[in-house]
């Protein structure tokens, strides 16, 4: 039997395994492994005896309401299987709290790799970094073309009026968890209410897309293989969706990329794009117009804002189980006078 883990007792789930997944452990030993505390919920490597699987549950301590949704992931994830959007295979998902007191789900492992850091780059050179920014950038725009009733996702989100429920909830996630007085912050969610667009286009949106959300294959030309962290998932924005993506993207001359802990100077390397550029991808791919692209770009760094706020909390509270979210609550003001700053490009502040 492995041995216990944060979050993750282990005879708890060994039983849960021999009841759900007979086939993959089958009577041996097996050993369980934290990948990675991440900025929201936990996921682990189980090494079972016939098959690797990851498993997938909320951060410990307090979870705000709607957060770490791990039936909205599963659900996801099943429906756009056989998709242009790759995405890992469901195999099981558990809502009984008497297991590890929370819902979670367990899928297969996909080959390849992660890449969070510059250094998990330098085996590939500029082409393939090119081509790797441009698989990102087309499977955000193959996810935004499904017809989300043709997966079954007809029903998993309010797309009308989607900026503006969003910024009362991200705004009311912001007084659960903050830990400090930041009035800007005040200003800049009244200030995304008054720039809502009257008009947008609705998709599936992942919520969270960035380079180290996907698994990637290096065995040949690099591709995504599999696309991972769908719990910010729903019908919405596409155009936050993209917006979201930029936020994380760093070029090489940001002054302030070393205060947002999320792939840190991964995209400065020689060969990635600029973000510019990424963006005109996108709309190349999609045709949509980017016009207000500010306006999303400050949704974005709000809703970052109060992600990295949330990690911040549970850091200074103890409740995280690795280690790099110590500087979290200092990237929180930086995204909020981003913000501002791309609101004030509107020219209606």
């Amino acid at each position: 039997m492995s041995t216990d883990l944060p979050g993750l007792p282990a005879a708890d789930i060994e039983k849960w395994l021999r009841e759900t997944l007979p086939d993959l452990l089958d009577g041996g030993p097996w050993q369980a492994e934290l990948i990675s505390g991440g900025l929201s919920n936990i996921t682990y490597r189980l090494r079972l005896p016939h098959g690797t699987v990851i498993l997938r549950r909320p951060p410990l301590g307090q979870v705000l309401p709607s957060a770490h949704d791990m039936k909205r992931e599963y659900r996801v994830q099943t429906a756009l299987a056989g998709t242009g959007v790759p995405v890992p295979q469901t195999l099981a998902l558990c809502t009984d709290p008497e297991v590890l007191g929370c819902p979670f789900y367990v899928m297969a492992e996909v080959p390849g790799v992660v890449i969070r850091t510059a250094e998990d780059t330098t085996g590939i050179g500029p082409e393939a970094r090119s081509a790797l920014a441009d698989g990102l950038v087309t499977t955000l725009a193959d996810l935004h073309s499904i017809d989300p009733a043709s997966v079954g996702l007809a029903e998993f989100g309010r797309p009308h009026g989607y900026c503006a429920r969003q910024i009362s909830r991200w705004g009311q996630q912001w007084q659960r968890s903050h830990t400090r007085g930041l009035p800007d912050m005040d200003v800049l969610l009244n200030r995304l209410s008054d720039h809502v667009p009257e008009h947008s286009d609705a998709s599936i949106v992942h919520g969270d897309y960035r380079l180290d959300n996907t698994i990637v294959d290096l065995d040949g030309p690099p591709r995504i293989a599999g696309v991972l962290d769908w719990e910010l998932s729903t019908l919405g924005d596409p155009l936050a969706d993209l917006a979201m993506t930029l936020t994380y993207w760093h070029d090489r001359d940001d002054m302030d990329r070393e205060l947002i802990p999320v792939a840190v100077g991964v995209t400065t390397q020689q060969g990635f794009p600029t973000g510019h550029e990424v963006a005109e991808r996108y709309a190349e791919l999609t045709g949509r117009d980017l016009n207000l692209l500010p306006f999303y770009m400050a949704f974005s760094a709000m809703k970052l804002a109060v992600i990295l706020e949330g990690v911040h909390s549970r850091y200074i509270g103890g409740q995280t189980v690795s280690e790099g979210y110590e500087n979290a609550g200092a990237a929180v003001p930086v995204l909020v006078s981003k913000a501002l700053h791309e609101l004030r490009a509107l020219g209606r502040t």
